[in-house]
C-alpha cells in the first residue's frame, strides 16, 4: 500500500495521465492483434492495430481498415470500450474502479483527476467523477433509444440495438467511428444517411452536449438552465459553440452550396447537410457527404473549426472554444487599451492570455510541421496534408482519403498527434518537463516593441 502511495505521490500527474493513455493504447493493440478481432484470415499487422487503437482511445476516428467490414464483432467492441474510456478520460474510470472497490481516494488521486479533467478546483472532484460518469451513461442510452427508432427498423432488434448503442457512444464521445460500412461499402462514414433528417438531428445533438463539457453540464443543472445565472467559463461555451455551428453551416453553404460536394441535393438536404458537417467538424469525424469533393475555400474553413474544437473539460479535441474566445477578446483589449481580458461582466486573471497563447502555437507549430513532413512523405499538397494533421492533432477524424494508405512514417506522426491532442499539449510539454514549480524571473526588465 504504501508503495503504491508513493508511486501516485512521486511521479507528477501529467506523466500519470500520459502513461494511462499510453497503456491503454497497448493494451488495445494487444486485444486487436488477436485472431478474434479480424474478419480474414491474414489478421491484421501490429502497426495498423496500434494505429486505430490510439485512434480509438484518442477519440479521434482516423482509421486504416473500415471498422464494419474489417473488424468482427469483438474487434468493434474492444474499440467501443477503449473509445468510452477515452472520451471519459481514464482517470475518470480509474476513480470509478477505487470507487466501487470502496477503496479510499486519496488527496494524490484526487489531484491528478482534477488535472485529467481541467477541474478549476480539487474541492468536490470524487462528487464530479460521479457525475460524469452518471451523466454520460444517461445521455448515451438516452441516444441510443432515440436512434433505435430508425435502426431497428432499417436492420432489425438486434444489429439495430448493436448499432444504435455504437453509434451513440462514438457521437456523444466526439469520436467518428461507425458500423454503416456493411451497407455503403468501406469508408462511406453517413453518406447514405445525409436526407435522414432524424438521424442527423440525433447525432447533431450528441455531438454537440459531448463537446460542451463536463462542467459546463453541471452549471447548466445547478442553475435550472438560467443562463444569466452561469459562470463565465459555461457562457463562453455556450456563445461560442453556438456562434461555430451557424457560422461554420452558413459558409459552407455559400462556398459549396453549387459545387460538386452538394451537387443533386435538394435545398432541405444541403442545409441540413452543412449544418451536420459544421457541428462534425469541431472533433466528431462522421460525414455525410464526400469531403474529396470539397473546394479549397471549404478545406481550409473546416481545418479551422476542427483547430478550435470543443470545449475544455469534455470529450472534444482543438485548442478550445475558451482558448479562441480569450484569444480573439484579448486583440480586442488591446484595441481598446484595456488592462484586463473582460467578458460577460467579469475580469479574467492575467495568466489566462499566455496560456492560451502556448496552447495555440503548441498546436500551430505541431498541425503545421507535421503536415510539411507528411506532404513530404506522401507526396500529396500541403493543404490535403494539413487537413488530416489538425484532423488527427484536433481529434476530428474526418479525413481526404489520405489515411488509409499512407506509410509508416505518417501513420507514426498521425498517431504522436492524435495522442497530443487527447491528453492536451501542454499536458505532453509538462509531462517532460523536470521542473515542477513555477519559477519567478529576477533578470532586470527592458521594454521592447512589437507589432
Amino acid at each position: 500500500m504504501k508503495i503504491r502511495q508513493s508511486v501516485w505521490q512521486s511521479v507528477s500527474p501529467m506523466k500519470l495521465i500520459l502513461s494511462g493513455y499510453c497503456l491503454i493504447i497497448l493494451v488495445g493493440t494487444l486485444l486487436l492483434s488477436l485472431p478474434a478481432a479480424t474478419r480474414g484470415p491474414e489478421g491484421t499487422p501490429v502497426t495498423d492495430c496500434f494505429f486505430t487503437a490510439t485512434s480509438a482511445t484518442c477519440v479521434t476516428g482516423l482509421i486504416r481498415y473500415d471498422t464494419y467490414t474489417h473488424w468482427t464483432v469483438f474487434g468493434q467492441l474492444v474499440i467501443l470500450g477503449m473509445i468510452q474510456i477515452g472520451g471519459i478520460g481514464f482517470m475518470t474510470v480509474a476513480i470509478l474502479v477505487m470507487l466501487l472497490a470502496k477503496r479510499r481516494i486519496g488527496l494524490s488521486q484526487r489531484f491528478i483527476m482534477q488535472n485529467s479533467i481541467s477541474a478549476p478546483q480539487i474541492g468536490g472532484i470524487v462528487r464530479m467523477t460521479k457525475f460524469i460518469a452518471l451523466g454520460t451513461l444517461f445521455l448515451e442510452a438516452v441516444g441510443a433509444l432515440l436512434l433505435s427508432f430508425d435502426f431497428v427498423p432499417r436492420y432489425g432488434w438486434r444489429q439495430g440495438l448493436y448499432f444504435s448503442v455504437f453509434h451513440s457512444v462514438s457521437a456523444f464521445c466526439n469520436a467518428g467511428f461507425d458500423l454503416m460500412g456493411g451497407s455503403r461499402g468501406p469508408f462511406s462514414s453517413l453518406t447514405g444517411m445525409a436526407d435522414n433528417h432524424y438521424v442527423n438531428m440525433v447525432l447533431m445533438l450528441l455531438i454537440f452536449v459531448g463537446g460542451l463539457g463536463f462542467f459546463v453540464w453541471r452549471d447548466l443543472r445547478v442553475n435550472r438552465f438560467r443562463l444569466g445565472r452561469l459562470q463565465l467559463q459555461s457562457k463562453m461555451v455556450l456563445s461560442i459553440s453556438l456562434s461555430l455551428v451557424i457560422l461554420g453551416a452558413a459558409v459552407f453553404f455559400v462556398l459549396e452550396s453549387r459545387h460538386r460536394m452538394l451537387d443533386g441535393m435538394s435545398l432541405p438536404d444541403k442545409l441540413w447537410a452543412c449544418l451536420f458537417q459544421s457541428v462534425s467538424a469541431r472533433t466528431a469525424g462522421f460525414n455525410t457527404v464526400d469531403l474529396a469533393a470539397m473546394t479549397e475555400p471549404g478545406i481550409l474553413t473546416m481545418i479551422c473549426l476542427m483547430f478550435i474544437g470543443g470545449s475544455t473539460g469534455s470529450t472534444a479535441g482543438g485548442i478550445k472554444t475558451t482558448t479562441f474566445w480569450v484569444l480573439c477578446v484579448s486583440v480586442f483589449t488591446t484595441f481598446r487599451r484595456k488592462k484586463n481580458v473582460e467578458a460577460f461582466g467579469r475580469r479574467m486573471e492575467e495568466s489566462i492570455t499566455r496560456t492560451a497563447s502556448c496552447v495555440f502555437m503548441t498546436y500551430l507549430v505541431l498541425t503545421v510541421s507535421a503536415a510539411i513532413a507528411i506532404s513530404a512523405l506522401e507526396e500529396i499538397p500541403v493543404l490535403t496534408a494539413l487537413f488530416e494533421t489538425v484532423s488527427a492533432m484536433a481529434t476530428v477524424g474526418l479525413t481526404l482519403g489520405i489515411t488509409p494508405g499512407v506509410g509508416m512514417a505518417s501513420k507514426l506522426i498521425l498517431a504522436f498527434l492524435m495522442l497530443c491532442g487527447r491528453v492536451g499539449s501542454v499536458t505532453m510539454l509538462l509531462a517532460f518537463s523536470s521542473e515542477k514549480r513555477v519559477i519567478s524571473s529576477r533578470l532586470p526588465l527592458e521594454k521592447i516593441q512589437v507589432g
